[in-house]
Order: structure tokens, then sequence, then C-alpha cells
């Protein structure tokens, strides 16, 4: 008898996979549950068109909460099939998801899940993250290098990406659509999209992160004063072309590197401005002395504080919103 998960085990777990990050929290996907496979499709009319063009960063968007969902399914007890891209007819159809039971559960499973909750994109400024070269070792098993390359930023080139950093915002300083698009989706709640004021930093503490998005800034007491300058590890994710299946498959490593990261302790917050510019994006090529690759997503990974208060969990559409199901799903 094939065997199917439970509709509440569906239910969850696209709850979880809503905990993706993504483009200024658009939340750009919809799941469809047809009883036997679950359909994961974009949704363009979530697209931020001023700072997304091309829809790259919907796409990724995507493929992170693909990965979310991988994540969410293995400690339920389900492994997942991934058939990508199934109807060339609709291109907004990234993929379909079949299950099968796993053998076990793992202890790591149940945590790489439970690390989905925990993670949160911060922008302040990070410690430097300890025993680093160990955990950088291991995170490169987790994932398929085919899928996305990862490189380290040298402490010489922090510099020269902090300049690139300053120029996106130089080259978007007149970009009246950017900025309307930026003001409309931070600092307040869009229908439970749009970043809160709470998630957003200072000018000051912004000084403290050279290669931040200019968001607009928000008011208060400095926060983590004792890290006077941002020490993160800067990772940067390329992959081999722009095609849709890159990008997705793209997603899914961010997934993985935010959640390990998040398991290991350390504080995270991925950076996709410098890759909307071209400019930007050759620069950040150029750093990685990968010609042939297109960087796509750069990730600040460092140490928060111990016993700082944790900011709010920014806001999710409800499961209504992104997952549609038959009403009547039970095991088989």
């Amino acid at each position: 008898m094939y065997q199917l998960p439970t509709g509440e085990t569906i239910e969850k777990a696209v709850l979880l996979a809503g905990r993706a990050p993504s483009l200024h929290n658009s939340q750009p996907w919809h799941w469809k549950f047809d009883g036997r496979s679950l359909c994961l499709f974009a949704v363009p009319e979530r697209r931020l068109p001023a700072a997304d063009t091309s829809g790259r960063q919907m796409l990724i968007s995507c493929g992170i909460a693909l990965n979310h969902l991988h994540a969410a399914m293995a400690a339920a007890g389900w492994r997942i099939v991934v058939a990508r891209f199934p109807d060339p007819n609709c291109r907004d159809h990234l993929a379909d998801v079949t299950f099968q039971p796993a053998q076990i559960v793992t202890d790591g499973d149940r945590a790489r899940a439970d690390a989905i909750l925990q993670r949160h994109t911060d922008r302040l400024p990070f410690a430097a993250p300890a025993d680093w070269s160990d955990f950088e070792s291991v995170l490169r098993t987790t994932f398929d290098p085919d899928d996305a390359v990862l490189d380290v930023l040298r402490d010489e080139c922090r510099p020269a990406l902090a300049r690139a950093s300053e120029m996106t915002a130089a080259l978007r300083r007149y970009d009246s659509e950017y900025h309307a698009e930026l003001r409309w989706w931070t600092g307040h709640i869009v229908a439970d999209t749009g970043i809160p004021g709470e998630a957003l930093i200072s000018s000051e503490e912004r000084q403290r992160v050279a290669v931040g998005r200019q968001f607009p800034t928000t008011t208060g007491a400095p926060r983590r004063s004792e890290v006077t300058d941002d020490h993160s590890v800067i990772l940067i994710l390329s992959t081999h072309g722009d095609t849709p299946d890159d990008l997705v498959r793209c997603g899914e490593v961010v997934s993985t590197v935010l959640l390990e990261a998040t398991l290991a302790g350390f504080a995270t917050c991925p950076l996709t401005h410098l890759t909307e510019v071209p400019r930007g994006r050759a620069v950040v090529r150029e750093l990685t002395g990968q010609s042939r690759l297109l960087p796509q997503v750069l990730i600040r990974v460092g140490i928060a504080p111990e016993g700082e208060r944790k900011a709010p969990a920014t806001p999710r559409r409800p499961l209504a919103e992104i997952l549609d199901m038959p009403k009547t799903v039970g095991p088989t």
C-alpha cells in the first residue's frame, strides 16, 4: 500500500517552509496538495519589480522554502522526492514533491527542523564566529557543490566589498521606484508580509555593518554596542548559470547554510543588494576569483551576544493563503 503523510503533517511542514526568508519578507510561494503530490509554485505577483527585476530572488526564495520543507518532512519521518519544473508550459510550477516513509528520524533531522523557528535575519553587527574552520569543513559536506559554489570572502577583500555596497546604494540614489518599493515593504506590516520596524537598525548601527542594504533606519538606544565593528564571516554562494533551475537549487543551498549556521549557534544575515546591480555583482565575482560563476547570495555569519533579547518573529502569511489542499486528506 502506498503510504502518504497525513494532512496535518503536510500543513505543519508547509507552515515551517513558510518561515523561509525572502526579499523584504515578500513570501513569493504557493503550495498545492492533490492528495498525493505537493506542488510548489512561484507567485509572480509577489515579485518586487524594482529590486528583483529579473525574478531571480523570487526563485531563490522559493528554493529556500523547498529546502525548509525537506527539513520539516524529515523531522516528521518522511523523505521527499523532488521533480523539478514538471510542466514545461507553466514555468511558475517549480516542483512536484512526493513522499517516502523514512526508516529512521535522527536527532539531526529534528534539530534542523527546530532551527527553522530559531533562525532569523539579524542586521546588527556580529562578533567573529568561533571554530570557523571546523564548521566550514562540516558545512561543505551538507550540500551538493553542483547546486551552488561556496566561497568565503578573504579579510583583505572586505574594504572592496564595502565600497561595492556603497556603490550599489549610490547607483540607486535617484531610483524612485526602488525607494518607494523599499519603504512600502519596510518599517511596518503589510498583510502579514514586510519587515517590521523592530527588525530594522538605526543609522549608528548601520555604520558598524559596512556591507548591509541601506534600509530606512529606526530610532532608539544603540544595540549591541559591545560589538564596535562587524566581524562576521561573509559567505558568497554562486551558480554556473542563471536558469530557473540554477536559482531554485541555489535557494536550497541557502536554506542549508542558514539552518546549519543556526544549529552551530551562529547568527546570520542574507544579503542580495550587491547582486541586484550588475556592477555590484561584477565586483563580487571578481572578489571570489571565480570568473565563470555568477554570484547570487551573500550571507554574513557570526556571533550575537548571549542573553540578548531576541527580536520578535517577523510575520508570515497564514496557511490558508499559501496552501491549497483537499478538505479530506488522511492516512492511506
